[in-house]
């Protein structure tokens, strides 16, 4: 049968480092790029009688997580062990959240800029949202790095506070795993709650996918894809697995529950091992903590959760005036929907829509042609409004403006009034226009038959002479204020 013929059912796993100063359950620093096994102790190395202590700012953050996506938590949220023999986890059990998770429910929703370019065209409408099952908070496992004939094991990672964010089995398509992945990230860092940096290892994401006719109420036999470290390797690796498993069931090859490795060389899914169960695991009640009353943390977390993309987006389209379009673009990015409001603050009496444009089409180009984020740039709010300002008042032009801009990028000490007026376009604009006045009225009296066509209404005859008087000026004229000198001189 064709895939067409089958339901594709999808559930993700997430995996997010939550941003704290310190590990989950003992003082060592948490960051990356340390020396390795450096931010270690007795606790995070599983030490014998080395006993943990909860990091409340951890459990604080996955509390706002879970308000951000409409979770809900149970009155008491308590702690088991997961039991496994791993070098990564030397304790042989990792310290984690079964039946009583911190969050429980809630969805993350699809925002349509987030699905691959490609796939805009077929978003569909009536899947807007992606449910959750929960999400629950554990201890990182230290870093494995694997060798033809041996690994090392770096411990700093160990014991950073980590959620672990499950959906319903509610994903279609592979489409909408990469849109589900990108708006959480987006939200995630919305919040402050992780970097949610996939380089880094901050966010990573285990992926469950299963086959059946279409129409059948029972779920195939669900494959594991484990350790999927990009989204890109989310999206090629669904393809390969949905596509592997139709050609299985069409030749009348039963699934049977597994997990399964991605191999981004060869670009395959590798069987790892089969029929793994939470029993497999031996859960039980960690005795070491006690359990959490989440009504206390509950107040202080509804005062610390930030304006939601969505929501953001639609406030700036209703109170800005932008279109949908750009309004999801300045979203997109929390640093960036801040960089332009401080804009809009700094450039007062300016139209939103102009701060806008400069953001999106020059400054957006101006950092992407260097590979960086918006906060590493050293063109400022008060530049973007200075630039605006300067078109605005008839100062620059726009392609002016844009010169101003790279200037400001090699000396941003400067302002952009500053800047204009360094490269002359202030006095060739402004002020005391009578060098100008001389130019245009020489043009006029040397070319009669052009000026006769301007006069018979073919007004787009002036273009010619703006072009000659750019010339002249070398460029620092501001064409608005020459046609208008036309036109006056004209008498039109």
């Amino acid at each position: 049968m064709p895939i067409s013929s089958y339901d594709i059912v999808i559930g993700l796993e997430v995996h997010c480092q939550v941003k704290t100063n310190t590990k989950m359950f003992c003082s060592c620093a948490t960051g990356f790029g340390a020396q390795v096994n450096t931010n270690t102790c007795p606790v995070c190395l599983g030490l014998p009688g080395a006993l943990p202590v909860i990091n409340h700012e951890a459990v604080k953050k996955t509390l706002i997580a879970g308000h951000m996506l409409g979770c809900h938590p149970p009155k008491i949220s308590k702690w088991d062990r997961k039991n496994y023999f791993y070098p990564d986890m030397p304790k042989n059990y990792q310290t984690t959240q079964l039946d009583l998770p911190l969050c429980i429910d809630g969805e993350v929703p699809l925002y349509a800029h987030n699905y691959p370019k490609e796939s805009v065209k077929d978003i569909d409408p009536n899947k807007p949202v992606i449910k959750l099952d929960h999400i629950h908070l554990e201890e990182d496992v230290a870093k494995s790095t694997h060798f033809n004939q041996h690994s090392l094991i770096d411990f700093n990672r160990a014991g950073t506070p980590l959620m672990e964010i499950v959906t319903m089995p509610d994903i279609e398509t592979p489409e909408q795993a990469v849109s589900y992945l990108k708006s959480l990230q987006q939200i995630l860092i919305y919040g402050g709650i992780s970097d949610a940096d996939m380089e880094k290892g901050q966010l990573r994401c285990d992926v469950n996918v299963s086959l059946k006719p279409k129409g059948q109420v029972k779920f195939g036999e669900k494959i594991e894809l484990k350790n999927l470290n990009s989204i890109t390797a989310v999206r090629k690796s669904l393809y390969y697995e949905i596509n592997r498993q139709a050609q299985e069931l069409d030749a009348g090859i039963a699934q049977i529950q597994s997990t399964r490795r991605w191999d981004d060389e060869l670009g395959e899914t590798q069987l790892m091992r089969t029929k793994e169960n939470a029993d497999d695991y031996r859960y039980f009640s960690c005795p070491d903590l006690l359990p959490i009353a989440t009504e206390p943390f509950m107040e202080e977390v509804k005062s610390l959760c930030p304006e939601l993309p969505h929501h953001k987006q639609q406030r700036f389209i209703t109170d800005f005036k932008l279109n949908d379009y750009d309004a999801s673009i300045l979203c997109s990015e929390r640093s960036i929907a801040d960089f332009f409001e401080l804009s809009l603050e700094q450039g007062a009496g300016i139209e939103p829509k102009k701060i806008a444009n400069w953001i999106i089409n020059e400054l957006m180009s101006l950092i992407n042609k260097d590979n960086l984020s918006i906060t590493q740039c050293v063109i400022t709010p008060t530049h973007i409004a200075g630039l605006a300002r300067l078109v605005q008042d008839n100062i620059c032009s726009n392609n002016q403006a844009k010169e101003v801009l790279q200037a400001l990028a090699d000396s941003p000490e400067k302002t952009a009034e500053a800047v204009a007026k360094e490269l002359g376009f202030e006095a060739a604009s402004a002020g005391d226009n009578a060098e100008l006045e001389s130019i245009i009225a020489g043009l006029l009296a040397d070319n009669p038959d052009k000026v006769a066509e301007i006069k018979g209404g073919n007004t787009k005859a002036a273009n010619w002479f703006t072009g000659q008087v750019m010339k002249a000026s070398q460029g620092k004229a501001n064409p608005k204020i020459i046609s208008q000198t036309i036109m006056s001189q004209l008498g039109l």
